[in-house]
C-alpha cells in the first residue's frame, strides 16, 4: 500500500539557480521554514550518496529523519535535471523526486513524493486507510510551502 502526490511550481529563474537551491542541503534550514535543523553525514558536493539528518516539526511533533541522494542529474543546457532523495522511517520508505524543466523563460520544478509501507502489519494497513488521506493532505500542504520557498530563494539569486 502506498501513497503518492505530485506538485509543480513554476519558478521565474533559470534551472541552474533552482538546482543551486534544491541541492544546497546545508542551507535548506535557512531556506525552508518547515526544516528546523540539518546535520550533514557526508562531506563534499551534492551527489549520489550524499546523506544528512533533517529535523522537521509536523503536526506539533519534531521528527528527525536520515535522508540520502539515490539519483542526481544536474541540469545542463538543453537538458532538464533532477534528483531523487530517499528516507526510511518507521517501516515506511519515502521517496522525493525533484524534476526541473525549462519553460517560458523559467523553470518548472515538479516534486513527486511517495510513501510506501515496507512490511505492512494489519494495524499499519488500518492506520493508513484511516489516516492516510489526512496525512497526505498535511504532507501536500507542507510540500507546496517548500516549493514556494525554494522558488522565492531561486528567484532572489
Amino acid at each position: 500500500m502506498d501513497h503518492k502526490t505530485t506538485l509543480t511550481q513554476h519558478i521565474n529563474a533559470p534551472a541552474d539557480s533552482v538546482w543551486a537551491v534544491v541541492s544546497d542541503i546545508p542551507g535548506s534550514a535557512a531556506t525552508l521554514s518547515g526544516v528546523d535543523a540539518i546535520q550533514m553525514l557526508t562531506d563534499g558536493p551534492y551527489a549520489e550518496g550524499t546523506r544528512w539528518k533533517e529535523t522537521r516539526t509536523m503536526m506539533g511533533r519534531s521528527e528527525t529523519v536520515e535522508m540520502g541522494v539515490s539519483q542526481c542529474e544536474p541540469p545542463s543546457p538543453g537538458r532538464a535535471g533532477g534528483t531523487t532523495v530517499k528516507a526510511l522511517q518507521g517501516g515506511a520508505d519515502y521517496t522525493s523526486r525533484f524534476s526541473l524543466a525549462e519553460r517560458d523563460g523559467g523553470t518548472d520544478l515538479t516534486l513527486t513524493f511517495g510513501a510506501e509501507i515496507i512490511k505492512p502489519t494489519r494495524f499499519s494497513r488500518i492506520m493508513l486507510t484511516v489516516f492516510g488521506p489526512l496525512g497526505m493532505r498535511i504532507t501536500r500542504k507542507a510540500l507546496a510551502k517548500d516549493l514556494a520557498e525554494i522558488a522565492a530563494k531561486a528567484e532572489s539569486l
